[in-house]
């Protein structure tokens, strides 16, 4: 079974965040035993912000690594254990809130499919980049 990284470069859909996270130094961390949970926008979803705030975003390390931290939870957090939780705490160290009364939503965004499963964790695929206040 392939690690987070592996995964997600495998798929072919998450091209932008395999980038952003190789930009940022993640890919060591993501690819070590974890687990870790991870909500994983697509490329349609990074498509959806404007290009020159994407490219200003890629730019700045540091806002780049607090807005994907943001998107990983520590931990192995199935779509089952999700349905009793209405709140989640990031390795950022800000929660995102759960909803799951049409589907699951994170924040305002979709989970488009569930638990993916890697070696060291889950990836949950999302329909939108998640952005920590």
């Amino acid at each position: 079974m392939k690690n987070i990284v592996e995964t997600a470069v495998a798929a072919g859909l998450f091209k932008t965040l395999v980038t952003a996270v190789q930009a940022v130094g993640l890919v060591d961390t993501l690819s070590r035993a974890g687990p870790f949970t991870v909500f994983a926008p697509t490329d349609e979803a990074f498509a959806k912000i404007p290009k020159e705030t994407l490219d200003a975003v890629l730019a700045d390390k540091a806002k780049l690594t607090t807005i994907l931290t943001y998107h990983v939870v520590a931990g192995k957090v199935m779509a089952s254990d999700i349905m009793g939780l209405t709140f989640a705490k990031t390795v950022q160290s800000g929660e995102i809130k759960i909803n799951t009364v049409n589907g699951v939503m994170i924040n305002n965004v979709k989970v488009v499919k569930a638990d993916i499963e890697c070696s060291n964790g889950i990836i949950h695929v999302i329909d939108s980049v998640l952005m920590p206040k």
